[in-house]
């Protein structure tokens, strides 16, 4: 009896037990296929359809770039030998060169013109004209006060700011300077200073250019238009000056006198009467006896006609 028993619950406990493990084996089953269906159902609802924009792509931020260094401005196309500027003159160019060699690109890279005198001031705003080339022309800048230095003048145009420097290349902003001729004598100098400068960094200075100023000469004053003098007659060659003749009297004392000379008729010529002094005084004479006579006559015969009648 004790032997049956035990046999049959051993019995019945492998049959227990086997299915226990079967029970074990489709629970873990039905659990894996669970955990994949959930899987799948999980990827397929986060996959967007086509059209629909995903939280992830409307909040994703444009990287900022990084840049290694900074903007490079200066004047290379320049050379700093030889330049000069004439107040009063015309006008000198000026071309300011802007680099980005950082790696990055820029947006609104500004080139920003500085001008002072290197001396002690002597330098005013109205004594510049300055100019830059925009839209295949020249406009007038505006000037303003850089820092403390009353004669130190930066350059303001929204036509010095380009919309974006790339990376590795550079930009050009040529200027006219022109210094007028009431700028200070004792000026011998003026000098350009290139900067450069972007949104949210600090502005950058580079090389500069001193040019040599020299002053235009003072016109002279207007004067009226004279007759011209006319030429001196040309000296003709003359005879050698002979002395002074002295005085008549002078003469006669210092000269001997000298006998008149002989004159002699030509042959067959008769010879003329020569009268002199006294034959002079004869002929007078005579004359006057001439016309007392005839006057006599003429008073006689009148007063016999004045008798007769």
């Amino acid at each position: 009896m004790r032997t049956s028993v035990i046999t049959r619950f051993a019995k019945n406990d492998r049959s227990i037990s086997g299915r226990r493990r079967i029970a074990a084996l489709a629970a873990t089953t039905v659990l894996a296929g669970g955990m994949q269906l959930l899987a799948t159902d999980t990827a397929w609802a986060g996959t967007p359809t086509a059209g629909t924009p995903t939280a992830a792509a409307s909040t994703a931020k444009t990287p900022t770039p990084t840049h290694h260094g900074t903007l490079e401005p200066g004047f290379p196309k320049m050379n700093p030998a030889g330049l000069s500027i004439t107040a009063g003159g015309p006008k000198v160019q000026v071309t300011l060169s802007v680099a980005n060699l950082t790696g990055a690109p820029y947006q609104n890279v500004t080139g920003v013109l500085g001008v002072y005198n290197p001396a002690d001031g002597g330098l005013r705003a109205e004594d510049l004209t300055i100019e830059v080339a925009s839209g295949g022309g020249w406009k007038p800048v505006k000037l303003v006060h850089g820092g403390g230095d009353p004669s130190a003048f930066t350059v303001v145009s929204p036509a010095t700011t380009t919309a974006r420097l790339e990376d590795g290349r550079s930009v050009d902003f040529v200027f006219r300077v022109g210094l007028s001729a009431k700028a200070s004598k004792e000026m011998t100098s003026l000098a350009f200073v290139a900067k450069a400068q972007a949104p949210g960094s600090e502005p950058v200075t580079g090389s500069v250019r001193v040019f040599d100023v020299t002053h235009a000469a003072a016109p002279a004053p207007d004067t009226k238009p004279t007759t011209p003098a006319k030429p001196a007659p040309k000296p003709t060659k003359s005879a050698e000056p002979t002395k002074a003749a002295q005085p008549a009297a002078d003469q006669s004392k210092d000269a001997a006198p000298t006998a008149a000379p002989a004159t002699t008729a030509p042959a067959g010529t008769p010879e003329l009467a020569h009268t002199g002094s006294s034959g002079t005084n004869t002929f007078l004479a005579l004359s006057s006896a001439a016309f007392l006579a005839l006057g006599a006559g003429t008073l006689v015969a009148v007063r016999r006609l004045r008798r007769q009648h």
